[in-house]
């Protein structure tokens, strides 16, 4: 393999001016730089990181911290960080955290201590202010992705917005008998999503008049499995049977649909189904959403932690940003049905 002696005795130069040329650091003339990237090329040589990081400091690494890599959300949002910082030349090193403090710690520990990494991303992770300050002691910009964090600047959907949005939606049909349903609270994420959904859904609800009790709402797992079980029992009895949902997830609001052509209901025209996320499988099942584009998300994070470490965010700027979102209005809503009384 070629090293840098080799380059620079191909190009005609020191080898401590290859390394500038090689290195964009310091004076080189564009065409000497020219002249040493052509040696570099035609002898297959890759600079060494691991001494550029010493030369000016950046690992050109990022830190991704997330706690699921296997979920549709999770995963777009990876998708939108990786192609960013690959196309800005940086590397990403993913550290998945689970509910263990002690192995959060050690992750921390791990590329705090070690400094790996020029900055880090948190998806879906509520850090501590203690971890946020370990962060900035190092010099570590930090972004975050998935609610608000005190003295980071963060990007997410405004959860309670967003369910109260789809639920208008409904209401606006003339739907009166509407169930929300949302994940289970003792598996409530950080940033406490799932009772933000139920919140957003109760609140409107409560400002159209209609009935939102604890019936209103029950809980599932946020999966197609779990959005199925839910669903089959709660459209079991046509008696009681609400004429339209919201759930938590769209991942949920699929399995809603499927438990409804289980049953034999025809949706939209017998029960509206209304989605969050804009998963990629909601155009297939005509599926009702609340888009919230997580590949884009990540994108914008990504430009956010670049901007940081450029010095370009100021005390402002490390805020909650709300991102936008939009109604993506297909076939599994309409006009609320006529209920007629059912004989037993």
């Amino acid at each position: 393999m070629a090293d840098l002696s080799d380059v620079a005795r191909a190009a005609g130069v020191s080898k401590a001016t290859a390394s500038r040329a090689l290195g964009a650091t310091g004076y080189v003339a564009e065409a000497t730089r020219e002249r040493v990237q052509a040696a570099a090329d035609a002898l297959g040589y890759v600079p060494s990181a691991t001494a550029a990081s010493l030369t000016t400091g950046s690992t050109r690494n990022v830190a991704v911290v997330i706690p699921h890599i296997n979920r549709w959300y999770f995963g777009a949002v990876l998708e939108g960080i990786e192609a960013s910082l690959i196309a800005a030349g940086y590397d990403l090193t993913l550290y998945r955290l689970s509910d263990d403090a002690q192995q959060r710690q050690r992750v921390f520990d791990y590329f705090l201590l070690r400094k790996l990494v020029d900055a880090v991303i948190s998806v879906g992770i509520e850090l501590s202010s203690a971890e946020v300050e370990r962060l900035r002691d190092l010099g570590k910009p930090v972004v975050g992705i998935g609610g608000p964090i005190t003295g980071v600047a963060t990007l997410s959907i405004d959860d309670v917005d967003a369910a109260r949005h789809v639920t208008e939606h409904l209401v606006s049909l003339g739907h009166q008998r509407i169930l929300h349903i949302g994940g289970h609270l003792q598996d409530e994420m950080d940033f406490g999503v799932h009772a933000q959904r139920a919140r957003g859904f109760r609140a409107a609800m409560e400002a159209a008049a209609l009935p939102c009790g604890p019936e209103a709402v029950v809980t599932t797992p946020l999966t197609m499995a779990g959005g199925n079980a839910a669903a089959l029992v709660a459209l079991a009895d046509p008696r009681s049977r609400p004429t339209a949902i919201v759930a938590g997830s769209d991942e949920v609001a699929i399995g809603a649909i499927l438990a409804a052509r289980q049953l034999g209901i025809l949706v939209p025209s017998q029960l509206s189904v209304v989605g969050i996320d804009g998963h990629e499988l909601a155009p297939l099942f005509r599926l009702t959403t609340l888009a919230q584009h997580p590949e884009v998300q990540g994108r914008h994070a990504v430009d956010m932690i670049l901007g940081a470490m450029r010095g370009e965010a100021d005390e402002p700027a490390r805020r909650w940003h709300r991102f936008p979102v939009e109604l993506d209005v297909r076939g599994s809503t309409t006009a609320a049905p006529v209920v007629t009384s059912v004989s037993v």
